[in-house]
């Protein structure tokens, strides 16, 4: 692979637009790029989330391989356009991310209330990620109103955010680390 950024300032955003991997320009808030910013976002909270993990643990292996897919699915995003859709992500990425979904609930016991986002980093770390491919999925919907979307990313990010849950309470789990309860006033 030849090198792909030969530099890093470009200066062709000034105008408050950018630029999609088919040469066409979009302004910045355009719903395709806060689509392409929040999957950005998400994909380094990922990679937070790895960085705490407890090394050797199993899931490291798993976020990894979302962080490659969430830099797909932004490039999706990046190559489509209003008329052209183009579709990376495929039906075998969230059934991949179903089958991780059904190993890590086997163990768990079912829930009995609410749980709050913390506990430790980690698992903190983890409900971040919930939280921003919630968003990113709503990103996609709103997108999805006014142009085509590939029905197989919404359902990819759909599934990440109950992967990161089900990720959440399976660490807590198996780091014998208490989750943290909401309390019903």
């Amino acid at each position: 692979m030849g090198n792909r950024l030969s530099k890093i300032i470009t200066r062709t955003g000034d105008d408050g637009t950018t630029g999609l991997a088919d040469g066409s320009r979009v302004p910045k808030h355009a719903a395709r790029m806060q689509g392409i910013g929040t999957i950005d976002e998400l994909n380094s909270f990922v990679g937070v989330f790895i960085a705490v993990l407890p090394d050797g643990n199993r899931l490291s292996a798993e976020f990894l391989q979302i962080q490659h897919d969430l830099f797909d699915l932004g490039g999706e995003l990046a190559m489509s356009s209003a008329e052209n859709m183009v579709a990376v992500i495929t039906e075998n990425h969230w059934q991949r991310l179903e089958l991780l979904l059904e190993e890590l609930n086997t163990d768990l016991e079912p829930l009995a209330n609410f749980i709050l986002p913390g506990g430790s980093n980690v698992l903190a770390a983890c409900h971040v990620v919930r939280t921003v491919a919630r968003r990113a999925e709503r990103c996609m919907s709103e997108l999805h109103e006014s142009e085509q979307v590939n029905e197989h990313s919404m359902k990819y990010l759909n599934r990440l955010s109950d992967v990161a849950f089900v990720s959440a309470r399976w660490l807590a789990k198996d780091l014998a680390i208490p989750e943290v309860l909401w309390k019903q006033s």
